[in-house]
């Protein structure tokens, strides 16, 4: 049993370390902090393992590259800096919410 114990922690130390590196690629691809490099090989790796999402990959690509229509000089005039809607009030929140949505924000 003596003689398993370094395997058992050296497999414990990987499975770790391998969790701990796809949180971040995670949380680093929904921050859109990927670099272009980066980006490319996770966008290999997507397409040899999860073809839906090398396909969404593209699609994204595509919809960050379009560029947003002008507006016809027929348009009606709105100000840029005109003030949004007022929000709706809401209730109070819970603190674990709270630290997810600081998570997800990042």
């Amino acid at each position: 049993m003596a003689s398993f114990l370094p395997l058992l922690i050296s497999t414990g130390v990987l499975a770790a370390v391998m969790g701990l590196l796809a949180l971040l690629a995670v949380r680093v691809r929904r921050r859109g902090l990927v670099g272009s490099a980066m980006g490319a090989a996770l966008a290999s790796y997507d397409e040899a393992f999860r073809a839906t999402a090398h396909a969404s990959y593209y699609e994204i690509r595509a919809q960050a590259d379009r560029q947003a229509p002008m507006a016809s000089p027929d348009d009606a005039w709105r100000p840029v800096n005109a003030r949004p809607p007022a929000r709706r009030a809401q209730g109070p929140r819970s603190p674990g919410r709270a630290f997810l949505r600081w998570w997800r924000r990042g």
